[in-house]
């Protein structure tokens, strides 16, 4: 099945000299959710800017759902739905207004009974009448989905959608993105809460100073690259490692009441067993032992700084 966004050698420098992309060349699936991460300044919002027409690249091209965003610019934007990360409406429309509005700029037909559905699943039907400027910072922001969802986009980009919203949207959103997904609709979403990408994504694209660093299936990342640790609590605190654990990948944590040995889950022998033998003959005791996996925070930090 052929991607329904290919990006093919995508840079951007602006006026300034700032080169914010560099040779981006990056494939998203239909009916994905992909989840582009990378630090302040990594090109993210560039990157999605070009892809939906809001920003000019300096060289390379975009398709989207096999039209080019520049020759035929206006069936691709009608592909995609964003949800920026400012909030820019119009502060004494209602909400009614705003959203239905933003449909018609799509040369959509009116259809009240999508719209009604939209604002139902966003809780947003009770405030239809209510002007923009009325509304809460959270509500806001769902106003910003139902724009983004009026023209019944086969893309959603979701740009830190929920940076500074309650625990509430965020679920409602997720919510909301699962019956999307379930729909055929492809998500691409920024976020610097990783947790949300490691629970919702389906593969996970790593940008950072304007390059893309990783593409992999999210399983395979925490698979590949994600290390498990075991943890000893000594029966006996102990002031340094003894010569038989110092070949090990072993060191004393906690003040000398825990060894925390370090493995890889993708070799063929992770040296557990031989600890443990080691442990023994050298009667070192403990009475707990727990182990722990490497989260996709620790993964995505140790990639950004080895760039």
């Amino acid at each position: 099945m052929s991607p329904i966004i290919s990006i093919r050698k995508l840079s951007k420098t602006y006026d300034s000299g700032f080169k914010a992309l560099g040779e981006i060349n990056l494939e998203i699936r239909h009916g994905e959710i992909f989840a582009l991460l990378g630090p302040n300044g990594a090109g993210k919002t560039t990157l999605i800017s070009i892809i939906c027409g809001i920003v000019n690249a300096s060289s390379g091209h975009v398709e989207v759902a096999g039209f080019d965003t520049v020759s035929d610019y206006r069936r691709a934007r009608q592909m995609i739905g964003l949800v920026p990360q400012e909030l820019s409406t119009d502060a004494f429309e209602t909400v009614w207004a705003t959203v239905n509005f933003s449909r018609g700029l799509f040369g959509k037909p009116a259809d009240a009974g999508l719209i009604e559905k939209i604002l139902r699943d966003l809780t947003l039907w009770d405030k239809r009448n209510d002007k923009i400027i009325a509304l809460s910072g959270g509500m806001k922001r769902r106003v910003m989905i139902a724009k983004a969802l009026s023209h019944e986009p086969r893309i959603l980009f979701l740009d830190e959608p929920t940076a500074g919203v309650d625990v509430e949207l965020r679920q409602d959103m997720w919510q909301m993105v699962h019956g999307l997904r379930k729909q055929g609709v492809t998500i691409i979403l920024t976020t610097h809460y990783i947790e949300e990408a490691e629970q919702m994504a389906d593969r996970i694209g790593i940008i950072n100073k304007g390059k893309i660093i990783l593409v992999e299936d999210k399983a395979s990342i925490m698979k590949t690259l994600g290390k498990k640790q075991l943890s000893l609590s000594l029966q006996q605190p102990m002031k340094e490692l003894p010569d038989a654990l110092r070949d090990e990948s072993v060191e004393l944590i906690e003040e000398g009441q825990k060894l925390l040995y370090t493995f890889d889950t993708q070799s063929q022998h992770t040296g557990v067993t031989r600890l443990l033998k080691t442990l023994s003959e050298n009667q070192i005791g403990f009475h707990d032992l727990e182990t722990s996996e490497s989260s996709l925070e620790e993964i995505f930090v140790k990639l950004v700084r080895t760039q």
